[in-house]
């Protein structure tokens, strides 16, 4: 900027140059704007440097200094160098629900660590976490029969049902500790009665033994029992009108169940890891891990987005909270404890209704008994749900195929995870189920 101020004294002699100019060059006169609309390729206000013929220049083209070629990407482009090593104390696998909540987790506790979060979506929970592939339940062994089987004839085991219950109250107590933190909010969950159904003389004798066992215990005070039909069409119209009246059917309810959108729950739970320092990729996946000499992990991450490529983490530890991408990353891993595992194409279903007149209606959770020798996932019931904010209600599950781990998965999924070691595992699984 300085070397462009002009000596006083030669003022007059660039005056009479910048003149010359402007009569070949164009200026703010009538002649030179005239001269600058009909200027030709080889006007000088015109010319470039042709990149081409002049090799001298850089291939940006803003020197005359010629660039220097780099030739680390191998021998004709195959041969590509080794990503550089990025070293982080903790790497958690997935978007979803337990990534978040492992990784906020880490993040109270070990404030100075470094952790990598990698979601190979664009966002957290878009799968099993988001509420549309979930029932929402929150499982506490309120309403799920599955909890409570029977042990004889009017009898039922609860242990598994105390169990989990005491689990969703810790889970419970530390969202609770996260509100009042102010890291989430409580929106993503809702009081929704809880209700079990019975159809069928067995199955109302196994509900009234369920009541008897449970409704004494702390965890499940205030539960009701009923199987007087006034009572039933007030607490579940939608699934008693139009019922022969001979049925023999029955209801346990507890008032203070939830409903969780586990979605937008974890996304809470991502925001407060990012607060506290967490470092959350997306459009990341991770393609191999492999436990080194030392005991740490070698992590090969590809980045998905517009400006893709790889790069490789050390850590110490890894969590794989990844859903149906996990048994693929677990296998790449080689740990000895994924072996015999495999995943069947099986998935579930439910019909939708976002009518209010409807969802009114049944403003509860009711799970049925499923039949004997169909799979736990097979146990019907109707929820009361809320997913982003609107009311509804979903009824399923009805079986799907799907050779995908995942939604936004490929059709090889299945086909990828099969090993020696699962082949027999998976048919003995199938063979057993052939009912």
């Amino acid at each position: 900027f300085l070397d462009r101020w002009i000596p006083f004294s030669c003022a007059a002699e660039q005056h009479t140059q910048v003149a010359a100019m402007s009569a070949t060059q164009g200026g703010a006169h009538p002649q030179g704007v005239a001269q600058g609309l009909s200027s030709s390729a080889e006007d000088p206000i015109n010319y470039r440097p042709s990149m081409k013929l002049n090799k001298a220049l850089s291939s940006t083209g803003l020197t005359a200094t010629k660039s220097k070629k780099n030739h680390k990407s191998g021998c004709c482009g195959f041969c590509k160098p080794k990503p550089p090593i990025e070293e982080v104390d903790c790497v958690l696998i997935g978007g979803g629900i337990m990534s978040a909540t492992v990784g906020l987790m880490l993040k109270d506790l070990e404030p100075t660590w470094k952790i990598n979060m990698y979601e190979r979506l664009g966002s957290l929970a878009e799968e099993s976490s988001n509420g549309w592939n979930n029932a929402g339940t929150g499982h506490s062994a309120l309403c799920e029969p599955n909890y409570t089987p029977s042990s004889g004839p009017g009898e039922v085991e609860i242990a598994k049902a105390v169990t989990v219950n005491e689990q969703w109250q810790l889970s419970r107590q530390y969202w609770a500790y996260l509100k009042e933190q102010g890291l989430i909010s409580d929106e993503f969950i809702s009081v929704t009665p809880h209700m079990t159904f019975a159809y069928g003389e067995d199955q109302v004798q196994w509900l009234q033994a369920r009541y008897k066992c449970l409704h004494k215990h702390p965890l499940f005070k205030g539960m009701q029992y009923t199987d007087n039909k006034a009572e039933l069409m007030k607490w579940a119209p939608v699934m008693m009108e139009g019922r022969d009246p001979s049925d023999k059917v029955a209801l346990t309810r507890v008032d203070y169940g939830t409903d969780c959108d586990f979605g937008a729950l974890t996304r809470d739970l991502g925001k407060a890891f990012m607060q506290k320092g967490g470092n959350l990729l997306l459009f990341h996946t991770v393609t191999a891990l492999k436990r080194e000499k030392d005991g740490k992990w070698l992590l090969t991450v590809a980045k998905n987005d517009l400006g893709a490529k790889t790069v490789q983490i050390r850590t110490k530890f890894v969590f794989v909270g990844a859903g149906g991408w996990a048994l693929l990353l677990l296998q790449k891993s080689h740990i000895p404890e994924a072996r015999g595992f495999m995943g069947f194409p099986i998935s579930g279903e439910f019909l939708v209704c976002q009518n209010p007149a409807v969802v009114d209606k049944h403003p509860s959770k009711c799970y049925g008994k499923a039949a004997i020798g169909a799979p736990p996932m097979s146990v019907p019931h109707l929820d009361k749900r809320v997913i982003g904010g609107k009311h509804m209600l979903l009824f399923g599950p009805f079986a799907g195929f799907s050779p995908r781990y995942l939604k936004t998965g490929s059709l090889l999924d299945l086909f990828k995870s099969i090993r020696p070691h699962n082949l027999i595992p998976a048919a003995a699984a199938g063979l057993q189920n052939l009912d």
